[in-house]
């Protein structure tokens, strides 16, 4: 069990940050720590996935003569993409965020619900 760890530690360690991400969008009731903890949860994705993709000892099939492993670039390709499309979440997340501060005057999910349940 131990061999099989270290040698798979970026499974663990994606598997954590999933974890920690998970937790901060369960636990905390601030929606910008919300759209923090989803941003973490999304770094545990791409670790994931890159760590998937890792051959050991591979080339690149691009430019590269010779046998050997290649290396698929696919999932590396993937997850450039995906980071464009976080960041681009994550701005319209924050954007929602300045509106609901605005309309309610909080960021706590406890005193929006409050809000609008006297409203």
């Amino acid at each position: 069990m131990i061999e099989l760890l270290s040698s798979h530690y970026t499974y663990v360690a994606a598997m954590l940050i999933l974890a920690v991400g998970l937790y901060g969008v369960v636990a905390s009731p601030n929606l910008v720590k919300k759209i923090v903890a989803l941003n973490v949860f999304q770094v545990g994705i791409f670790l994931f996935f890159i760590s998937s993709a890792f051959v050991m000892d591979g080339v690149p099939a691009i430019g590269t003569h010779g046998p050997g492993p290649y290396v698929s670039p696919l999932p590396h390709v993937l997850i450039l993409t995906a980071i464009v499309v976080g960041v681009s979440l994550t701005a319209v997340g924050l954007a929602l965020v300045v509106r609901i501060y605005e309309g309610y005057g909080s960021l706590n999910e406890q005193v929006i619900r409050e809000v609008q349940a006297d409203d």
